[in-house]
């Protein structure tokens, strides 16, 4: 006998509801027809289905996604790091409280209690024909964040290695859904050709009709509710071996649209503007954004983070801010417009020295217009990059603080954490560094304001 087997599968959603509507719709209706046709299927999500740069997921923090996720009748998930690293330890230790999947994530545990009741580090689906399908599944290791939060993640792939080891023996295939990229996803398959499928998220990689490495099949569906996933595997129960498998993308933005789809929508904005309104501060005048210079916000921002931090100097760029700040009553809505980014602030230290070079390097002439993506950053252009507190005059001598800098000196420069990646600033990577976990930059400036202003 020969079973096919169907795996519908989404990653990356990042709360980009444009065609959610139309992916499941698609999805409730090819599950209903492959079940005529007595042909099994499950829906796996793979991490990053959140993020709080979406007013709807800031206002329930993460709890309307679940719902959504719930309703769509989604078996099995993992968590990316938009998941684990961007809410409180208290709130992602309930987020999945109330789901009616299962979540796997095989490399993470709680450093301050218990770990929560839905955290699995595998699971083993059933089909109707007896096939047993082993899940394992892991998130991508970002150790400072997790342990400023009270978590703790394992290194991925060696977890995994061993899970797929240990399932290989009593189940008839493995499935493993991976928040790692496609880097990892590649090693993994070359290191551990008994995974029959690797499920790819976090780097946001395409892959059409999936890729197959060492005979192990990967997957890639983009971002932002772009693609619809659907693996298909043939199994053959006397042989006990899978003999084909294929992935197919489908372009939900090709998909029929749903009735009512924009109303849906508006309604989650509705929903988030009910929660989020109450005014928290009542703005003195109109606070305006540039983004090519300073900017009458950009000063009340430095404002706050010397009040925050106590820093030396500062360092943030200028297309952080999507919004005006109105005059007026100004409500936690008002402040997400203002600062959609999941981002936190970090406190470096750099000898004098290091923060000339930083200086030399923040001139960049191609930043300002530059249309980032990812990093946590959800503006439209970059941005100058701004620096308050860190000066040089025309002979090209430097100062903190309008004091001359002493080149071995340790300073504290208080940053976004998109910059210490390496992207911008290499020697940010390296740099002993505090993050200031888990407020967002739009909660310590909304409670900055809120001090300020009454």
């Amino acid at each position: 006998m020969r079973e096919t087997i169907h795996i519908f599968h989404t990653n990356d959603l990042h709360s980009h509801f444009t065609y959610w509507q139309r992916s499941q719709s698609f999805i409730k209706t090819q599950r209903h027809l492959l079940a005529q046709r007595g042909e099994p299927s499950f829906l796996f999500d793979l991490g990053d289905h959140l993020d709080r740069s979406n007013m709807y997921t800031e206002a329930t923090l993460g709890k309307g996604n679940i719902a959504m996720l719930n309703h769509a009748q989604y078996d099995v998930i993992t968590i990316g790091n938009n998941e684990g690293i961007t809410l409180p330890h208290d709130v992602f230790y309930h987020l999945y409280d109330e789901a009616k999947f299962e979540v796997v994530v095989g490399n993470l545990q709680s450093e301050l209690e218990a770990n929560p009741k839905w955290l699995k580090p595998y699971t083993i689906l059933t089909t109707k024909y007896g096939t047993k399908i082993g899940i394992i599944a892991a998130t991508a290791r970002f150790d400072v964040f997790y342990k400023e939060l009270g978590w703790h993640v394992d290194e991925p792939r060696k977890r995994l290695i061993e899970q797929a080891l240990q399932l290989h023996k009593v189940v008839d295939m493995i499935v493993c859904l991976s928040h790692l990229g496609i880097t990892e996803d590649e090693l993994l398959a070359k290191e551990c050709p008994v995974i029959d499928v690797i499920f790819g998220a976090h780097t946001h990689h395409i892959f059409p009709q999936g890729q197959m490495v060492n005979n192990v099949l990967l997957t890639g569906g983009g971002k932002f509710g772009q693609y619809t996933g659907h693996l298909t595997l043939q199994f053959d129960h006397e042989l006990k071996k899978i003999t084909s498998k294929t992935d197919i993308l489908h372009e939900n933005m090709l998909l029929p649209e749903v009735e009512d789809d924009e109303k849906w929508q508006q309604n989650l904005q509705k929903e988030a503007k009910k929660i989020l309104q109450q005014t928290i501060f009542t703005s003195p005048k109109t606070y305006h954004k540039e983004w090519f210079h300073r900017s009458q916000l950009s000063d009340l921002f430095a404002e706050c983070l010397y009040d925050y931090t106590k820093a030396d100097c500062l360092l943030f760029n200028a297309g952080i801010f999507v919004e005006n700040m109105k005059k007026g009553n100004v409500s936690s809505y008002s402040i997400h417009k203002i600062l959609p980014h999941p981002i936190n602030v970090c406190i470096l230290q750099l000898t004098g020295n290091e923060l000339k070079e930083i200086f030399i390097q923040s001139e960049n002439e191609e930043w300002p217009r530059l249309e980032l993506k990812g990093l946590g950053f959800r503006g439209v252009i970059f941005g100058k990059i701004l620096n308050y507190g860190l000066s040089m005059n025309k002979q090209r001598e430097f100062f903190i603080q309008g004091e001359r800098i002493e080149p071995t000196k340790v300073y504290r420069i208080a940053t976004l954490d998109l910059f210490t990646f390496g992207f911008f600033f290499p020697s940010f990577k390296y740099a002993k560094k505090q993050y200031i976990l888990p407020e967002f930059i739009r909660d310590i400036f909304g409670k900055y304001c809120e001090d300020k202003f009454g």
